[in-house]
């Protein structure tokens, strides 16, 4: 992991000696705990959870105090840990995910993060139940009319700071700014006032991967206890509070949230992650008219001079044409020039070579050329799409699927605009949960399950106002 990485994400905790050294439960007492926490859950009826880096360390991102945290090896003058994969390529662990199934459920009611990864947001949890108070690392937004651009790369800048982009609202265009506080900056009022008002009103309040220590932060939990709510810590190491709390785990978080999730009866939902791109065709005729002179741009959705992060090299063939000299295009902006006879039609194969991080290789997508101006100009419904493709992903238990989400026509100068999501990873947990949870349960995971789950009615996810995220 680089140390601009390191230094980037500093502010999430301080730099005390408090809670270094990790502390396992015994795993009857693990077990039991566990069960308790399991009741307090469904018996719920505020539930808030809170996390930290701890939650993130199995998805290849190292947390703070913990014996391979990045200030742990700084202190003893040892190398950061080298990144198993790409940031922006990190993927939602199973505790993410299975906090996705709760809040579906209607059990979670608000979700406040100290992390800047993204991978709540890039999980499914909704925006409006989901306070970002250090901000996030994939995050832009307008600070004139408050819109928000969820990238699929990592900003440039911290500290709230202005960026190359500007708001894609015509009626706005203002400069866009960075999410991710600094160590001067103060917690938005944005994130900071709904995670103290569903603190108060929690009755149970469920701190993830967190040491609890740095202001103002920290206190947020403790807010609850004043209307009766109980605080739970699941966290390797001591923190400040767990004088406070009702229960205080410790144990892997992944493997305590398997257990619970088991005992309540609720699937964790695999992850799919869906990447999008804009092929851009570009034409002008020759002088003489026998000629096309066109273009072929590979490019993010999110700006021409935007990176995109998931491609590696794009592959470009003449399927019928073996005349046309095919190419390879190894440097972003990927960009293809040609000259050909106006009146040939043809089809062009594109072979996507997927970044580090992504599930698999590569993709092939088919694009016919024909250099007449597009009448087949569309705008579909993007959710039903993506959502299409994440049911076909988990059928199939592969990625690579694409799908044409939106196509235009640009008169000056002639072009098409087609958008494509592709599907680049999968990654499955509803077995684990199972695995872990009768690991712990040496077989008896079956009974308690039932007296858990014998009684109450089921829960519909709640209605409640959204933010508008613009991706």
């Amino acid at each position: 992991m680089s140390l601009g990485y390191a230094e980037k994400l500093s502010f999430i905790e301080d730099v005390g000696n408090v809670g270094m050294t990790e502390h396992f439960d015994p795993p009857h007492v693990l077990q039991e705990k566990i069960e308790r926490l399991a009741m307090m859950i469904k018996k719920s009826k505020h539930l808030v959870v809170f996390t930290g880096a701890g939650i993130s360390t199995s998805c290849g991102i190292p947390d703070f105090r913990g014996p391979k945290g990045i200030w742990t090896l700084q202190r003893e003058g040892k190398a950061l840990p080298e990144a198993s994969l790409p940031f922006h390529r990190a993927m939602p662990s199973l505790t993410h995910m299975a906090l996705v199934e709760l809040e579906k459920a209607g059990l979670l009611k608000f979700l406040i993060s100290q992390n800047v990864d993204g991978l709540h947001l890039r999980s499914g949890i909704p925006r409006e139940k989901l306070a970002e108070l250090h901000g996030n690392s994939f995050m832009e937004a307008c600070p004139s009319c408050g819109a928000e651009y969820m990238r699929d790369f990592e900003v440039e800048t911290i500290g709230l700071k202005e960026t190359s982009r500007h708001c894609s609202d015509e009626k706005c265009g203002a400069k866009l700014k960075d999410t991710v506080l600094d160590w001067e900056d103060a917690l938005p009022p944005k994130e900071m006032d709904p995670a103290e008002n569903h603190c108060r009103m929690a009755d149970v309040v469920l701190c993830l991967g967190t040491s609890l220590q740095i202001t103002p932060a920290c206190n947020l939990p403790l807010k609850s206890l004043r209307g009766g709510g109980k605080i739970v810590i699941v966290n390797l190491q001591k923190t400040p509070k767990d004088k406070k709390a009702s229960i205080v785990i410790h144990g892997r978080v992944d493997k305590v949230v398997a257990g619970v999730m088991d005992l309540l009866n609720l699937q964790i939902p695999p992850f799919v992650r869906i990447d999008l791109f804009q092929a851009i065709l570009t034409q002008a005729l020759s002088i003489d008219k026998k000629y096309v002179n066109w273009t072929l741009q590979i490019a993010s959705i999110h700006g021409h001079r935007a990176p995109l992060p998931f491609v590696k090299s794009v592959e470009v063939s003449f399927l019928d044409k073996q005349d046309y000299k095919a190419a390879m295009l190894h440097v972003q902006p990927f960009r293809l020039k040609r000259r050909t006879m106006q009146t040939k039609s043809f089809e062009l194969g594109l072979k996507l070579n997927f970044s580090d991080g992504c599930g698999c290789q590569s993709t092939e997508i088919n694009i016919p050329i024909d250099f007449k101006v597009s009448t087949d100009c569309f705008n579909l419904e993007e959710e039903a799409v993506l959502q299409k493709l994440r049911d076909t992903a988990i059928q199939d238990l592969c990625c690579g699927q694409s799908a044409v989400i939106e196509r235009k026509a640009i008169l000056t100068p002639k072009s098409e605009v087609t958008v494509y999501a592709i599907v680049t990873n999968i990654v499955q947990h509803s077995k684990t949960s199972k695995a872990l949870a009768d690991s712990l349960s040496n077989g008896n995971v079956k009974r308690r399950r039932e007296s858990l789950n014998g009684t109450g009615t089921s829960r519909k996810r709640s209605k409640g106002h959204t933010r508008k995220v613009r991706s």
